[in-house]
């Protein structure tokens, strides 16, 4: 974002919070509607690195807040049946817009003890088992599966790897490829390597506006690459994380815009903008039988990245 259209907009805002409390009957679509332009060139004009600030930013909502925005009747799934539950990943029955549906969604927190109980939002062996059991329980029934995926990365402590962290998130691709209910995943924030991929094989993937979906967070990239972390900036242009390029790439099918400013500045039009999308997709996933949808998600990752036959040049 340039300097210039930044101070443009702050001084903007400041006009309007003054008019505002001068007169609360002035008519001030004139100054909104400038700012919502300005604000619309600042998204559009907006760095990868500026897009990782804005995924990360601590008010941003999180899997919890779209829940409760979106969704009616949510009734929560704990445990996975075989060693405890795990607060990163929250999973539940719910009904869309009257659907009845599953969703499962990573939750970071927002406070220090939240934060420490969701453990920062990096999932053990057991939320993924946990995810996997609600997503069969889905199938069973018919619901589809609705995943919110906001996570730096699976827990990488000696305790996950000791309960099978890599059996877990390899079990979760292999059976989410064989669900035979529509399944749509949405990155909401960040989306860490295989802690999101695990949750991220779907019929429709797509990234809220200013969320990113990586391999690995820019920093731990700088840190391999130039061996210096501090040239994440450099890292994340890299990466091509962003919504734009993943879309190029065929990584993700679309983007899903968010308000002016991002989705902090207004969780309940983020979260309305979102259901839309939701909605859509599911009605179209709807008119499909479970042998085409299992078959459409395969092709779907099958495709993925590039090739060159034997004995072709690059």
């Amino acid at each position: 974002m340039q300097d210039d259209t930044r101070q443009r907009i702050e001084n903007l805002e400041r006009e309007l919070a003054a008019l505002r409390a001068a007169n609360p009957q002035a008519d001030v679509k004139r100054l909104e509607g400038q700012l919502e332009m300005l604000g619309r060139n600042e998204a559009q004009t907006a760095t990868p690195w500026e897009r990782v600030q804005l995924a990360r930013h601590p008010k941003r909502p999180h899997a919890l807040d779209y829940i409760q925005r979106m969704f009616t009747d949510f009734v929560e799934v704990h445990g996975d049946r075989a060693y405890g539950d795990d607060a990163a990943i929250v999973c539940g029955m719910a009904k869309l817009d009257g659907e009845p549906v599953m969703v499962c969604g990573q939750q970071k927190g927002r406070d220090t003890k939240q934060k420490l109980l969701r453990n920062f939002g990096m999932p053990k062996p057991e939320g993924y088992r946990k995810a996997m059991r609600a997503m069969k329980m889905a199938a069973k029934f018919g619901r589809p599966v609705i995943c919110l995926l906001d996570t730096p990365g699976a827990y990488p402590g000696i305790d996950a790897e000791e309960r099978g962290q890599a059996e877990a998130i390899a079990v979760n691709l292999r059976e989410m490829a064989r669900l035979s209910v529509p399944v749509i995943c949405v990155v909401i924030g960040e989306g860490g390597s295989g802690g999101a991929l695990a949750m991220g094989v779907g019929n429709r993937v797509y990234l809220l506006e200013n969320a990113i979906y990586s391999v690995i967070s820019p920093e731990s990239c700088a840190a391999i690459i130039w061996r210096d972390s501090t040239q994440a900036e450099k890292a994340a242009a890299a990466l091509k994380l962003t919504a734009d390029h993943l879309e190029r790439l065929g990584i993700i099918d679309g983007a899903i815009p968010e308000p002016v400013g991002g989705a902090h500045v207004d969780m309940d039009a983020a979260a309305e903008l979102l259901k839309s999308h939701l909605l859509s997709s599911l009605a179209e996933l709807k008119r499909l039988t479970p042998e085409q949808l299992i078959d459409e998600r395969y092709w779907k990752f099958r495709r993925m990245g590039s090739f060159f036959a034997e004995g072709a040049s690059a």
